[in-house]
């Protein structure tokens, strides 16, 4: 009679201690599945801050002084981007035309448009250079020649600054708060995983991805960096 309830005590006691490790097992289960959720959570927060919040803050937006249609002047001027965009003798390059390339155009307001007038009257007639904002100007420790990349190489214009020619306005200028350059150079994806164009951004990195596929080397960084 002891020994079969002792066995009774002893079959209750491993079923009591069954269900103990069953709770415990699905305690551990849900608290394993908290911590996942609150990593995810997490992470979701992160990406957000990183790729939404912080470009929002790392940049300010600025308005170029007066707008620009390249379309228009692209089917006006003779010789496309180089009527505006060529080399100088000495080989380099002149990217933003001054106001004497402009004035024999515009020594008086072609039109109507509010563009049009400002600029005759604020720069034109004041004899007073545009202050444009270079999208693609890069910091002062990088070396780039025009003449290497479209003489040498061959290369277009819209290889590196896509189908800016036909654009009806200039777009706005974010300015790195930091470093005081566009957020061109780095485009608007950060990590870079989602470019898609070349003109997308303009960092080292694409550089050197660029030219290991051209030449079969990624340049020494002399090449770039004086």
């Amino acid at each position: 009679m002891d020994t079969t309830d002792d066995k009774c005590k002893c079959d209750a006691g491993e079923a009591a201690g069954g269900e103990e490790t069953g709770v415990s097992k699905v305690s551990q289960d849900k608290g394993l599945l908290a911590v996942i959720l609150a990593f995810l959570a997490g992470l979701g927060i992160a990406l957000a801050v990183g790729w939404v919040v912080y470009p929002a803050l790392l940049y300010s937006e600025q308005e170029q002084p007066v707008q620009f249609n390249h379309e228009l002047h692209m089917a006006e001027v003779p010789d496309g981007c180089e009527s505006c965009h060529f080399f100088r003798e000495d080989g380099t390059f002149s990217g933003v035309p001054t106001l004497d390339q402009c004035r024999d155009c515009h020594e008086s307001a072609i039109g109507e448009s509010e563009e049009e007038l400002k600029f005759v009257e604020e720069y034109m007639e004041k004899d007073q250079e545009v202050p444009w904002l270079i999208y693609s100007r890069q910091p002062d420790c990088v070396f780039f020649s025009h003449a290497a990349h479209v003489l040498k190489a061959g290369m277009s214009c819209e290889a590196c600054h896509g189908p800016i020619g036909e654009s009806t306005s200039l777009k706005t200028y974010q300015e790195n708060r930091i470093t005081g350059y566009s957020r061109d150079i780095w485009g608007e994806d950060l990590t870079g995983i989602f470019k898609k164009n070349p003109w997308d951004s303009m960092k080292m990195d694409d550089c050197a991805r660029c030219h290991d596929k051209e030449t079969g080397s990624k340049g020494a960084c002399f090449q770039c960096h004086k």
